[in-house]
């Protein structure tokens, strides 16, 4: 249309300043809605060249790729190539590039100019990037790129009049060719660091580590390692430092049965207190430090920023299985609880990668596992050294986690093919600054995951072993009847109904009683073995056993490794399967989610015992 004053549309990657800068650019004059048919912001402005022409700014959702990963990236992708409906292309584009991430930026950047646009570069926060001690040479960068740069300031309105000239000069130059020579993001990636690598002029000493520290974190094989090994030294550190405070604290709990069975009579209150509360809710809270080792572990990998370089190391795995490294951080938080890690998941903009990946979420080793694992491990397995500083119960229980990361990998390539059907996307991410970790946050997060633990070992936990503690006990075994009371209770008749279903695959009837109440929570099924032995000790020296010498005296390997391959997969968790309900409003997914979980924990469980018995264990 005649008159109609020239489109100029401001992209860039999130956090570049973009916005900033169009409010820099255009002041009061804008105009906020939404794009046709779709709920993403439309913000639009007018400003003014040097010549008095006046021109129509567009601040285009940031976007990391023109291969959309969301529906913001999808809305810049279809205005910047003009497929938009309702929306005109525009008549250029000014790139706004982070100066302090250059490497980064360059890629959408070399994107764009490849559109066939007149394009002007803003290399946004110079003061910050000059600040970190990064010089950086726009006459190289332009030359590089073949457009026209400018170094600005937005928040302080410097290089405000420059970028406007050099605008205007782009707008009465002839449309450049588009450029193809540049199709895939490995491309595009290298020769962003190449031309990064020109046109900075000087760094600091920590940007220059933090690159180097890069190559060997990010490599694909090395980095992949590095991750490995990282994971292994976490769980030998999980038995070889929990060693002594379990120590103590199962000290606490004897000396407080023994303050209780002098002190209290033979009848239901002591009964209660000792072979319900102290051997049920004692016998999980003693897991707190391997718990506290397992979350240190997680802070500090998290605070130092490697966890988002594993993500990014992770991503060429993920994507094997049809997934992305979007899918990784919420993988990651279930190894903490799969709770929050389902509602990480809000992140992933690919709603059938969500899907896929809220569905193996449970396959990851949480730490309500932990008490279950380190408890049979340590009951079953030799606490000994197979090599300089490497202890056989950590091993397994790295294994453990291993199977568990494997079953996920290979579930989640399943769903993805006959299931959710999803293709990864490409996976973006910038790398946040190496730093040491602050003591007093990580003390308070481990303080605040403690608490989180006693108050669920105080609530349900303490809920599930009084209810069990009760089916236990009554109705009273009837003197002279040569049953014993566990047999005999209530929960003792349930358990027969379910032991036939769990007898080929190795479980016996403790098992079976276990499994009805850990359905609460997974650790859960520590507390209830301990209150069923407790209530069924013919003395009182048997009653003081640990639980651990308790089941290697009853179970029989075979059995101990069915067990553990059970709880690897069985979605023995009911908050699990809750969250999952309303993370996917309905019941359609929580059903697959439980029904494929028990069917893979049934099977593993059946094939572990049958392989153990077959090798005499």
């Amino acid at each position: 249309m005649s008159g109609t004053p020239p489109l100029v549309a401001l992209v860039g990657n999130p956090n570049s300043g973009k916005s900033s800068l169009f409010n820099a650019l255009t002041g009061a004059r804008q105009k906020i809605a939404n794009y046709p048919g779709v709920t993403v912001e439309r913000k639009s402005g007018r400003a003014a060249l040097p010549d008095g022409r006046p021109v129509e700014l567009l601040d285009l959702p940031g976007a990391y790729s023109l291969q959309p990963d969301s529906l913001d990236e999808a809305v810049t992708r279809d205005v910047v190539l003009g497929k938009f409906q309702g929306q005109r292309r525009p008549d250029a584009l000014v790139i706004v590039v982070d100066a302090g991430n250059l490497d980064n930026h360059l890629r959408f950047a070399i994107e764009l100019i490849g559109q066939g646009l007149p394009v002007v570069i803003a290399l946004n926060m110079v003061d910050l990037a000059e600040r970190d001690g990064l010089e950086i040479d726009p006459a190289i960068l332009s030359a590089e790129l073949g457009v026209p740069v400018v170094s600005t300031v937005a928040v302080r309105k410097r290089g405000l009049d420059r970028l406007l000239s050099v605008l205007s000069e782009a707008l009465s130059k002839p449309r450049p060719e588009q450029d193809h020579a540049l199709e895939n993001q490995k491309q595009i990636t290298e020769r962003a660091h190449r031309i990064a690598k020109r046109a900075i002029l000087s760094e600091t000493q920590g940007r220059q580590w933090t690159r180097r520290l890069d190559a060997i974190l990010l490599h694909p094989v090395g980095g992949v390692a590095i991750l490995l090994m990282l994971l292994f030294v976490m769980f030998q550190a999980v038995y070889g430092w929990s060693e002594a405070p379990i120590g103590w604290i199962e000290s606490g709990f004897a000396a407080l049965s023994d303050v209780i069975n002098r002190q209290l009579p033979a009848g239901i209150l002591r009964s209660f207190l000792t072979d319900g509360v102290i051997a049920g809710v004692g016998s999980v809270v003693v897991f707190l430090p391997q718990i506290l080792i397992l979350f240190l572990f997680i802070l500090l990998l998290e605070a130092t920023g490697y966890m988002t370089r594993a993500a990014f190391v992770m991503d060429r795995m993920m994507a094997a299985v049809g997934l992305s490294g979007h899918s990784f951080i919420p993988l990651l938080s279930s190894f903490a609880c799969a709770i929050p890690g389902i509602m990480a998941t809000r992140s992933i903009m690919d709603q059938k990668e969500r899907l896929a990946t809220i569905l193996i979420a449970p396959l990851m080793t949480c730490s309500a596992r932990l008490p279950v694992y380190t408890l049979i491990i340590g009951a079953f397995i030799p606490a000994q050294n197979i090599g300089p500083g490497i202890g056989l119960q950590g091993l397994v229980l790295f294994g453990l986690y291993l199977f568990g990361i494997v079953g996920a990998m290979l579930a989640a390539a399943v769903i993805q093919r006959f299931v959710t059907k999803s293709r990864s996307g490409s996976f973006l991410i910038e790398m946040p600054r190496y730093q040491l970790p602050r003591f007093s946050d990580i003390v308070l997060s481990l303080w605040q995951r403690a608490w989180v633990f006693l108050r669920r070992a105080g609530t349900i936990i303490f809920a599930a072993t009084v209810i069990l503690w009760a089916l236990l006990n009554f109705p009273k075994v009837p003197m002279g009847d040569a049953q014993s009371q566990v047999e005999y209770s209530i929960a003792g008749r349930i358990a027969d109904g379910l032991e036939p279903i769990v007898r080929p695959i190795g479980f016996n009837h403790d098992i079976a009683l276990a499994l009805i109440p850990a359905m609460a929570a997974r650790e859960v099924a520590v507390s209830a073995l301990g209150t069923a032995y407790a209530v069924d000790a013919e003395d009182e020296e048997e009653a003081a056993m640990s639980l651990g010498s308790q089941l290697s005296a009853k179970w029989s390997l075979a059995t101990a490794l069915a067990f553990l391959a059970w709880f690897v997969f069985a979605p023995q968790c009911i908050s699990t399967i809750a969250v999952t309900r309303r993370e996917t409003n309905g019941w359609r997914w929580p059903a697959f989610m439980v029904i494929y979980l028990f069917a893979l924990a049934y099977i593993a469980a059946g094939i572990t015992y049958w392989t153990a018995v077959s090798f005499g264990l």
